[in-house]
């Protein structure tokens, strides 16, 4: 789309109208306009309503118009339940009318191909030019429960929150996501402010409704559902007014099985993937990403019905020895902390149990609960007293009616005086047991979730509390330029890399480029033996592939003959593969293959790639992506995330690795990626990483450049 941007009030035209024309209404059984025209009727829509049929007077007691060109001028929304040959004159019509905002129900533009494409444009023209805010097409449509305008052509449960009432706003670019998610949200007693279904996004996206929903007093969440980010840095802006607002946007992607794009040239490019870039530059504004359709209900869920988001350190109240196992092995499988609490370091809640009851966590209380159900009450007040704990989860066997009788009344009474801020989760282990809905109201009116089933709220609550543990802080350091990038574009070889990257600070092993056997070899003898030869050429990307790395050389002579075998190698790997010549460089000494590279992406900017590495870095992908705003202290603490970051600590009596300057490093490419938009990778596979105190250095460097 374009690059419009729109004001509240714009929006308001299409969320908060005044006057609605349906465009298309029918009274037909399932026709689209004949739905709408019923939701408007049917929730006593209080503005006016503006039926548009030429083969009709009237319309459920309604005046019909005959065209577009007949409505009065300046309505605010326009509903087309047209077929699409019509839509594209229709919004010039009310273009020109003055009608602020239309929704457009029609499928056939850029999905169906070329013809869509051009007229998908062009509504976006229309868009910028009026000021328009076009939704659709290929839309559901919007509703707006808290005034009760249900612009949608599905039969709609207007379920409108009391006043003072949280509720979520939902900006779907699936209509059919949006209805079910508030589908799934109603008999949780979470209410919907807004939700709006964006379609193609002709001339709006999911960006401007975020803007507005940050605004929209009665919008406290923000549920989203994206396959796509037209415009990634206005939603960056959006992202981190919602945070700066204290409203959690809660995400579902789907792309992470996304193949890397064939065209990448390096490593990097290849391993960081539009989802992870996306992922990593979104978590930086606070925006906590679900993985399943059930999840993105779940987070919500708890994001709305809480009082707080849960913070690091979940301690679970557990009723079974068995349970409380498999609760420990799912919390390693997802990443889930569970604080550890013992008799001696949590009096309040050894005072709360029975002397045979030892403090644990999950805490196994037995079946005590049953003839003492006072102890549930006790147990999870000393639980939410203790400032290490980020969240209570109880996990209850629920049974029966009875059961439940005995139970649920003394959870409820825990957050009944709303005196803690902390969430509790109630977490069924029964799924299917029979437990009376006004149990289940009950703890959902005095602020506690009910989940059926223990994995979907520690699943929930892991998302959740991982935010908690993020550095939002920004402490990017200056960007540095490249001297002397201009002179370069393409694919730039290693020697040219090396040359660029060294006088800002990147450490390499010493070395000379040679375009003769001759010149190969006083290299080496300048450098020292032993030498490592390395051929080179822009079009030669992985080298040892080609047999283009030659190692261990000790003599002239070495050097002399690998010259020439370099060049009978490389022939062999790809006869059309032209050397520049060839790379001596000092033997450096072992240490562990750790890979740093980035991306420069035209959208959503620089990232920075780090990991374990070496000929198995594109196999294993034991990365990380760092965005350039974090300091050195932060991306340190981010390699320890690593799945191999045992190794990086000191692993069986091995050394501590140098992780200060590896840190170092990271930060140091990612003020060259900001300061040089005209690099779009870079790759430095291996860097050895030595012992603390050894530092790093990288053996290989590769660059992509684009002067535009």
């Amino acid at each position: 789309m374009s690059g419009t941007r729109f004001t509240n009030e714009q929006i308001d035209r299409l969320l908060r109208p005044k006057s609605v024309a349906v465009v298309g209404a029918s009274d037909r059984k399932g026709a689209l306009g004949a739905t709408l025209l019923n939701n408007l009727v049917q929730y006593e829509f209080d503005g006016d309503i503006y039926p548009v049929n030429p083969k009709r007077e009237e319309i459920q007691g309604l005046k019909c118009y005959k065209s577009a060109d007949d409505l009065p001028e300046g309505v605010d929304c326009a509903v087309l339940a047209i077929p699409r040959p019509f839509v594209l004159d229709t919004v010039r019509s009310l273009a020109e009318r003055g009608c602020g905002a239309v929704v457009i129900y029609s499928a056939g533009f850029s999905e169906a191909g070329e013809e869509g494409m051009k007229e998908q444009l062009e509504l976006g023209e229309i868009a910028q030019k009026y000021g328009m805010v076009i939704e659709g097409p290929n839309c559901l449509g919007c509703t707006n429960y808290i005034q009760r305008v249900p612009l949608s052509f599905v039969e709609t449960n207007m379920k409108t929150p009391p006043k003072g009432t949280r509720a979520v706003g939902i900006a779907s670019q699936s209509g059919a996501i949006a209805a079910v998610l508030a589908t799934v949200l109603h008999p949780r007693e979470c209410y919907v402010s807004h939700s709006v279904s964006t379609g193609n996004e002709a001339g709006s996206g999911v960006e401007d409704y975020v803007e507005w929903l940050v605004d929209d007093e009665d919008t406290h969440v923000i549920a989203m559902y994206v396959e796509t980010l037209r415009r990634p840095q206005a939603f960056i802006r959006a992202a981190r007014r919602a945070r700066e607002a204290g409203k959690p946007i809660v995400m579902l992607h789907p792309g992470k099985s996304n193949k890397a794009q064939e065209s990448a040239a390096t490593h990097t490019g290849a391993m960081a993937g539009d989802y992870q870039l996306m992922k990593s530059k979104l978590s930086r504004e606070g925006v906590i990403f679900a993985e399943t359709l059930e999840e993105l209900g779940d987070i919500t869920t708890i994001a709305l019905t809480c009082p707080s988001l849960p913070g690091a350190g979940m301690a679970v109240l557990g009723e079974s020895g068995a349970l409380r196992g498999l609760a420990f092995d799912l919390a390693e499988e997802i990443g889930l902390d569970l604080l550890e609490l013992s008799d001696e370091d949590s009096p309040a809640l050894r005072a709360a149990l029975p002397e045979f009851v030892p403090v644990s966590n999950p805490l196994d209380i037995t079946a005590v609960g049953l003839s003492e159900p006072e102890i549930y009450t006790k147990s999870l007040t000393a639980l939410l007293e203790d400032d290490r704990v980020g969240s209570v989860v109880a996990s209850i066997i629920q049974s029966d009616p009875i059961t439940s009788e005995i139970k649920f009344p003394a959870i409820m009474k825990v957050l009944e005086d709303g005196s803690f801020t902390k969430p509790l989760v109630f977490a069924g282990v029964d799924e299917g047991a029979r437990v009376p809905q006004e149990y289940v109201d009950g703890l959902r009116k005095v602020g506690i979730p009910w989940f059926p089933s223990t994995e979907r709220a520690y699943r929930a609550i892991s998302r959740l509390s991982d935010l908690s543990k993020r550095d939002l802080s920004d402490r990017s350091a200056e960007p540095i330029a490249v001297p002397g990038l201009d002179q370069v574009n393409g694919v730039v070889p290693e020697y040219k890399a090396k040359e660029l990257l060294k006088p800002l600070g990147i450490a390499f092993p010493e070395s000379k480029f040679a375009a003769t056997a001759d010149d190969a070899a006083a290299a080496a003898d300048s450098i020292g033996y032993p030498v490592v030869m390395k051929a080179q050429a822009a079009d030669l990307g992985h080298k040892s592939d080609a047999g283009g790395v030659l190692l261990n050389l000790k003599t002239a002579d070495d050097v002399r003959s690998a010259f020439e075998q370099i060049f009978k190698n490389v022939a062999a790997y790809n006869a059309a593969i032209e050397l520049d010549g060839v790379l001596i460089e000092a033997m450096g000494k072992m240490g562990t293959e750790m890979i740093v590279g980035a991306k420069n992406d035209p959208q959503w900017g620089p990232v920075v790639l780090a990991g374990f590495g070496g000929v198995t870095a594109e196999i294993l992908k034991d990365v990380k992506l760092f965005t350039p705003d974090l300091d050195a202290k932060q991306v340190e603490e981010g390699l320890l995330d690593l799945k191999q970051a045992a190794i990086l600590k000191g692993y069986r009596g091995a050394p501590a690795l140098d992780t200060a300057a590896l840190a170092d490093l990271i930060v140091q490419v990612g003020r060259v990626m900001a300061g040089n938009p005209a690099i779009r990778e870079i790759d430095l596979n291996p860097v050895i990483i030595h012992p603390k105190g050894g530092g790093v250095v990288a053996l290989d460097a590769l660059m992509l450049v684009d002067q535009g």
